[in-house]
Formats: structure tokens, C-alpha cells, sequence
């Protein structure tokens, strides 16, 4: 059965209608308020101040859809990320918090044969096996998460979906159509590529958790990040989760790609995610930098070894970088803009 939240749960929760719903103009917004956050993990806490020694009041579950209120800067921090929000009952701090919102399309009937770039423009959606709500759930797909889409077909249920490439698996899903929002060829032009290629360069400060980003030992860009939790051992699959230090290049990049375990399902508490956008390899062991939509952390470790990065942020490093990937292309693989990580 599709999944949906209804009208009455939206009003409570500052929530949004998700599953088998025709598409509808964009849900009431309280007047204070000033966006929508969905949780990312199992729970995050209420609080009664912007504090984590504070005392708790309820706790709210994954995917639940909170309005904000105000945003505040705590004295209490903490110190990486004292970015806390105001809700009606308390303070919910930001690090598990993606800001989301509903932007419902309307779908095309025409999609290129090679494939075209997509991207979820609702907090969530539920993906299935086949164009059809009574069919098999797979995967959730969250909002800025890219798609691959290869088809546009008419579903079961009278409605338009399109069909999604998983790139990893080698095989095909189905979303509604409504939910997903094309990604004009504007949004993907490179920035600066008069720059010669030697004349761009990265550097990543593992201690500070920062990115820099330099043309001509000039800086254009700077960001906090979230690299790889520090630690050596090797992991199932052979590989740390400490992001390596060292000289490296930009090698392949890809604006979807579907990271973890690789395994087909519809557990949200299994390790995987389709859809991470704007991916730029730099190893052969698969260390990227790439959009992230799981937390809003940023400023410590916290991945698996990529270098964690805001969403919008690295769609421009995906742009500025070199080598330059087409619209139409899934993915090119070439040497490209260097990199410092220390």
C-alpha cells in the first residue's frame, strides 16, 4: 500500500503528504514559520532549552517533519555545531535536522532515451519494483537526492512515473512523478572553466574540518565539512573509515550514486543511499566528496571515509571541478582538479 500522511497529520506535525496522493498546491505554512526539518536518524530529542544538558521533553523519529520556528546560535553549543531550532513545544537541536521542503512538479511526459538527472523536490517519497503503489516498497528516496531517470510510464494507478536507474544494482525502480524535479542543464554548467586545470586546486584540513578551494593560490571558496570517523582498522569490506591523507586528484565524477551495503530493500535503518548527489571520486577505493542528506553535522567526523559535504555546496564543487560532465552523461572518468588532504 502506498504510504501517506494525512491533511490532519500535516497540520500537527508541519508535515508533508507523501505516498499515493494526486499532486496538490503546496500545504498551509504557519505563519512563524520559517521552514520544515525531517529527522534523519532513528530519534532526536526535544529539549527545553537550546542545550543538550537540558532537560528532555519527547523524542521524535525518523522522518517526522517538524515546523521551525527560529533559529538560534547556543551559548551551550555544541562547539562544532551550536545551531539549534525553535518549535512550538521546545528546541530541537540542527545536526539531524535536513531542511526540506514541498515542491511538488509537474511531471514530464518525455524523458531521453540516454537518461536524464532528476532531483526529489519532497521530503521523501517511497520508491517501488514496478509503476504501481500495490507493488513491492524499496527504497525512500529524501529530498536534493538525485535520480537517474531512464522512462516516464503511465502506472497502474492512472498517474505518471518514472523509471530509476540504480546504477549500483543494475536495475530499475519506480517513484511518482510528482516528486521528483528535473535538473535543468543551467544548474550543471561548470563555474570558471576558463581556469586552466593547474590553476584550481582543493585543500581539506582534517583537524579543522574544513574545504578550502583555490585559483591562482586565491581563495573562492570555504566550507566546513564531515570527513571519514578516525579510525584505521578495516572494515568488511577491507576499507577504514579514516579519510586519507595525501595527494590526490579528482577521477571520476558522477551526479547520482547509490552508496552502502548495496543491497536491495525497504529497511530504513539498513545501511543504504541511493541518490547521493554530486559525487566527485578522488581514490580507487571509492573516497568522494558528495551531497549529503542522513545529518547536518557538519564541522566533525561522521562518515565512512567521503568527505561529507552540504548539499548545495557540493553541487558547486561538482561544477567548479574539473573534468567537466555533460548533462547527458551519467559519469566521466579523467583526471582532473588536485587535491591536498592533511
Amino acid at each position: 500500500m502506498p504510504e501517506e500522511i494525512s491533511r490532519r497529520e500535516f497540520l500537527s506535525l508541519g508535515a508533508l503528504a507523501t505516498g499515493g496522493l494526486a499532486l496538490r498546491p503546496a500545504p498551509p505554512v504557519q505563519d512563524r514559520q520559517i521552514g520544515l526539518g525531517r529527522v534523519t536518524v532513528d530519534w532526536i530529542g526535544l529539549y527545553s532549552e537550546p542545550s543538550l544538558s537540558s532537560t528532555t521533553l519527547h523524542r521524535f523519529t525518523r522522518d517526522s517533519l517538524l515546523s521551525l520556528l527560529q533559529r538560534e546560535t547556543s551559548d551551550d553549543g555544541p562547539r562544532h555545531n551550536p545551531i539549534w531550532y525553535h518549535i512550538d513545544q521546545g528546541y530541537v537541536h540542527s545536526g539531524h535536522l535536513q531542511l526540506v521542503r514541498w515542491e511538488p512538479q509537474i511531471p514530464q511526459r518525455h524523458v531521453l532515451r540516454e537518461g536524464q538527472l532528476f532531483e526529489v523536490s519532497v521530503p521523501f517519497t517511497r520508491s517501488y519494483r514496478k509503476a504501481d503503489p500495490a507493488s513491492g516498497p524499496l527504497y525512500r528516496l529524501y529530498y536534493q537526492s538525485t535520480a537517474w531517470v531512464t522512462a516516464a510510464v503511465e502506472g497502474a494507478d492512472g498517474r505518471r512515473w518514472y523509471q530509476v536507474l540504480d546504477e549500483l544494482l543494475k536495475i530499475h525502480f519506480y517513484v511518482r512523478a510528482e516528486h521528483l524535479r528535473l535538473v535543468p542543464a543551467a544548474e550543471m554548467e561548470p563555474i570558471s572553466p576558463e581556469t586552466p586545470l593547474h590553476h584550481k586546486r582543493i585543500e581539506v584540513d582534517l583537524a579543522r574540518q574544513e574545504l578550502f578551494c583555490y585559483e591562482r593560490d586565491r581563495l573562492v571558496f570555504r566550507t566546513s565539512i564531515s570527513s571519514g570517523i578516525p579510525d584505521d582498522r578495516p572494515r568488511d569490506n577491507g576499507i577504514p573509515t579514516i579519510t586519507p591523507t595525501g595527494r590526490f586528484f579528482v577521477e571520476l565524477k558522477t551526479p547520482v550514486r547509490h552508496m552502502g551495503d548495496g543491497n536491495l530493500t525497504s529497511d530504513l535503518s539498513a545501511y543504504e543511499l541511493p541518490g547521493v548527489p554530486w559525487v566527485s571520486f578522488f581514490t580507487a577505493t571509492g573516497v568522494a566528496f558528495h551531497g549529503t542528506y542522513w545529518h547536518n553535522d557538519f564541522g566533525r567526523p561522521k562518515s565512512h571515509g567521503c568527505v561529507n559535504m552540504r548539499t548545495e555546496e557540493a553541487r558547486w564543487l561538482y561544477r567548479w571541478t574539473l573534468p567537466v560532465v555533460s548533462p547527458g552523461q551519467i559519469r566521466r572518468i579523467a583526471r582532473g582538479t588536485p587535491i591536498l588532504i592533511s
